[in-house]
């Protein structure tokens, strides 16, 4: 039996010993509707760790969503969870496909990377508007299933990807300015994410269960940094360049982190078509205290920063030349479109855009790994 396919065998164990936290009753939406006391969007929790609770704070923050059902294959998990978004007695699964079988209008799923093809594909048949989390799997093979469930989805659902930039404000503006000619042509781009290590290692006694309690630290479930945690600049540098790559070429190794199965460093060239070079580099071994996260767009006329916390206009030398405007974490203005888009029936399908934009992560992982330039054309054929 191969790792996978222990904790999957561990969680179906796990399953058999959940206790329900409460007696909350669901009512079908078509019934909640008509009553303003209960108008929100219902909507089960798929996963209740750090980004899972924080994801679902949000979503209650827009005032027309509410937690219902959680599900978690730890306890300590759910209960935080619950504790944290002050829930009233939500029910309480370990088997995802409860939250699906059940009356929820929508599920947010927010679980190790390496699960998210399969539920997001069983999200799209059980019909539930879908919030899934980045990236969309830790190989070619998750990616495809991603792809061929977008294109299977009912067109009257949701589902949405947790490439925030996508719906903040003055990214939308730093595209509209970067694609509108602001800058001039386009000649060459950048993007980095330099900071500490995010993770903390924590033993436990079955070794089945640390794995999975601490997936980021293995390849094989988190895809490494560059896709758990990097997609989000390629998903930037996929929207703002119109396109894919063509090819990586790169290194990367791991100095620091040594008890742990993936890199804390690498640095990547791409090239995009219409002679675009984008440099791209990466570490979760600087000290806490600094850190770097965003792009850089630069064409004949000036030059775009873009970053969460807004972007930076540089139009010429002087100090008045320079435009800095400000931003809130654009998470949230995911959450307000997603709840929004839902409400107004206007939907949204990304799933098969999320799904190359990891691609673009395994491109360069693959490059990394190899020490080789690879091709997009070589690496995903007609994908």
């Amino acid at each position: 039996m191969n790792d996978h396919q222990s904790i999957v065998s561990r969680r179906r164990f796990l399953e058999t010993g959940v206790a329900a936290a409460g007696a909350f009753t669901i009512l079908k939406p078509e019934l909640v509707r008509g009553s303003q006391a209960n108008s929100k969007i219902t909507v089960g929790l798929i996963g209740c760790g750090n980004r899972g609770t924080h994801d679902a704070g949000l979503l209650i923050g827009t005032g027309k969503a509410a937690i219902t059902v959680l599900c978690d294959l730890f306890e300590d998990r759910t209960e935080a969870a619950m504790q944290k978004l002050k829930l009233d007695r939500p029910a309480v699964h370990t088997d995802y496909q409860k939250v699906l079988a059940s009356a929820v209008d929508a599920v947010l799923i927010a679980t190790p990377p390496f699960e998210h093809p399969p539920m997001l594909e069983a999200a799209v048949q059980a019909r539930k508007h879908t919030f899934c989390e980045k990236p969309m799997g830790v190989d070619l093979a998750g990616c495809k299933r991603v792809i061929a469930a977008g294109r299977m989805a009912d067109p009257k659902k949701c589902i949405s990807v947790g490439f925030q930039q996508r719906y903040g404000p003055v990214y939308k503006e730093a595209y509209k300015r970067v694609t509108g000619g602001d800058i001039g042509e386009l000649a060459v781009a950048r993007a980095y994410w330099i900071g500490s290590d995010p993770f903390k290692r924590v033993p436990y006694p079955d070794p089945k269960i640390e794995k999975i309690r601490n997936w980021f630290c293995f390849k094989d479930l988190s895809g490494d940094f560059i896709v758990e945690q990097d997609c989000h600049n390629f998903d930037v540098l996929h929207w703002f360049l119109g396109g894919l790559p063509l090819r990586a070429v790169g290194y990367g190794g791991r100095k620091v982190r040594t008890s742990m199965d993936l890199l804390d460093r690498l640095s990547l060239t791409f090239e995009w078509p219409n002679d675009i070079q984008v440099a791209f580099e990466a570490n979760q071994l600087t000290p806490r205290g600094y850190s770097k996260v965003g792009e850089e767009f630069t064409g004949t006329k000036g030059t775009i920063q873009t970053s969460r916390a807004g972007l930076i206009h540089t139009k010429g030398p002087a100090p008045s030349d320079v435009e800095n405007i400000k931003s809130r974490e654009p998470t949230a203005d995911a959450m307000e479109e997603f709840t929004n888009r839902i409400l107004a029936g206007d939907v949204e399908n990304v799933a098969e855009r999320s799904a190359r934009s990891t691609m673009i992560a395994l491109l360069g992982r693959e490059a990394l790994y190899t020490r080789k330039e690879v091709t997009w054309k070589g690496l995903f054929g007609g994908v």
